[in-house]
């Protein structure tokens, strides 16, 4: 509850800072200030909650517990990167600095609601708080007409999602009259009436754009690669980790106990998502969109916690959520170091730049989920918690073949910037600055991987 605050606060305060502080690499400066803060009002609250009682605000709608405190500070530790790390390629996208980080921050807070909701109204304005900044980031580079373009599709589809989820919610409360998702959890799959069913269908859909979750994700290869890529890197990672967190809080969470009902319909989506997010991510000659049709495919395996409905299920999201946070955000701070996004843009890095190449084959090794990096054990646990569930795995296996078509695509660039002859262009010189952040972010990559009990000890 505290960091709910905290966020609005300093989100404020981030506005107000565009005013009176005018030199930009000053307003960075104060944003990752104000988001160190953040995070040890996160910490401070993981201190101070017990483990086994969790506490409940504004008549029972918000519930925090040691999970959802735990997710917190380990985004809002994901965004103190972000920041460290892309923090100056912000300067560069417009004349609102301060407004961009107070967006960012005000997207924390929605992450923050939809972790501890327990009520769908609540579930409703954490969406909101998160979508909204997202469509103002996606259209701040003025001078740049896809930029517009990407803000527009963004808001539209997005606007067209929440009338989807406000339609579910309210075929829910009819079904039971309650909008406390503690009441579905008395759902019997035997008595689900017709009205509950469609209402669980509507909000499946809502989500799934959120996720960009398939036939859902129309709208997230041309929002992606029209956005800024500073906040695509934030979008594609923490705001769509928050999403995810909301998607399993309700279905394995509420609605476990009528998981035969709707297990179907997800476990198509899921199949879908993972077989286009990998097929058309082969054909792309951009790496940015491939980035953009690769998170699709990465959506398809955290589908697997959302239908895994287990204990397992809440630890693998846990660690694919930091694992591919991470490893992206490495990947796109590479990215922007180059002047081409395309793969010919990568020809002969490792010559010119042997540390960033070396950095940018470990972050591809981990979402690719090679062994002894943190995308490994995002996919073992995920998987894992899908085999226990018992009924899925003709799903895993079908998972584990779009996993080998993944190997493709990402191995591309290695090819590219190894055994390819070229002189890629730099945006700008890579300072040691930014190759001590790099190297901090790579062996974090290797720790989640060798060491994912470390990321769990504060469930």
């Amino acid at each position: 509850m505290k960091a709910i605050i905290a966020a609005t606060i300093l989100g404020i305060v981030m506005m107000f800072a565009g005013i009176m502080v005018k030199n930009k690499s000053s307003v960075v400066a104060l944003a990752t200030v104000l988001l160190f803060l953040l995070l040890g009002v996160n910490i401070w609250d993981i201190i101070n909650t017990p483990a086994n009682q969790p506490q409940a605000y504004f008549n029972n709608m918000l519930r925090v517990d040691r999970f959802s405190l735990w997710f917190n500070a380990l985004m809002t530790g994901c965004t103190c990167l972000y920041a460290l790390l892309i923090g100056k390629e912000i300067k560069k996208v417009g004349a609102h600095v301060a407004e961009y980080f107070a967006l960012i921050i005000f997207i924390l807070c929605g992450l923050y609601i939809l972790s501890s909701y327990s009520n769908m109204l609540m579930l409703f304005i954490g969406i909101e708080i998160l979508s909204i900044p997202q469509y103002i980031l996606a259209g701040s580079d003025k001078k740049n007409l896809k930029s517009s373009e990407a803000s527009l599709k963004y808001f539209l589809m997005g606007a067209f999602s929440t009338g989807i989820l406000l339609m579910g919610i309210t075929l829910l409360y009819g079904a039971t009259g309650s909008f406390s998702v503690m009441s579905f959890s008395f759902l019997q799959a035997d008595t689900l009436n017709p009205l509950a069913l469609s209402g669980i269908i509507f909000i499946i859909i809502a989500l799934g754009f959120k996720v960009s979750a398939a036939p859902m994700h129309m709208w997230t290869p041309d929002v992606y690669d029209g956005s800024p890529t500073a906040f695509t890197a934030f979008m594609a990672t923490i705001a769509k980790a928050a999403a995810f967190i909301a998607f399993l809080k309700l279905f394995s969470g509420s609605f476990g106990s009528i998981s035969s009902r709707w297990t179907i319909v997800l476990s198509v989506v899921t199949a879908a998502t993972l077989l286009i997010g990998n097929v058309t991510a082969v054909f792309q000659q951009s790496v940015k969109r491939m980035l953009a049709y690769s998170s699709i495919a990465q959506a398809g395996f955290m589908l697997f916690a959302i239908l895994a409905v287990n204990a397992v299920a809440w630890q693998g999201i846990i660690i694919y959520a930091i694992a591919y946070s991470v490893a992206t955000i490495g990947i796109f701070t590479v990215l922007m170091k180059l002047k081409d996004y395309t793969y010919d843009g990568f020809n002969g890095l490792a010559k010119k730049e042997p540390l960033l190449a070396f950095v940018t084959t470990i972050f591809l090794f981990s979402l690719a989920g090679i062994p002894l990096t943190g995308g490994f054990m995002a996919k073992y646990y995920v998987l894992y918690a899908a085999v226990a569930q018992g009924h899925l795995l003709w799903l895993v296996i079908f998972g584990l073949l779009m996993a080998a078509i993944s190997v493709y695509y990402y191995f591309r660039v290695i090819i590219a910037m190894y055994f390819k002859q070229g002189d890629p262009e730099l945006n700008s010189p890579v300072s040691s600055g930014d190759k001590f952040l790099l190297v901090l972010t790579c062996l974090l990559v290797l720790l989640i991987g060798v060491v994912p009990q470390l990321f769990l000890n504060g469930i």
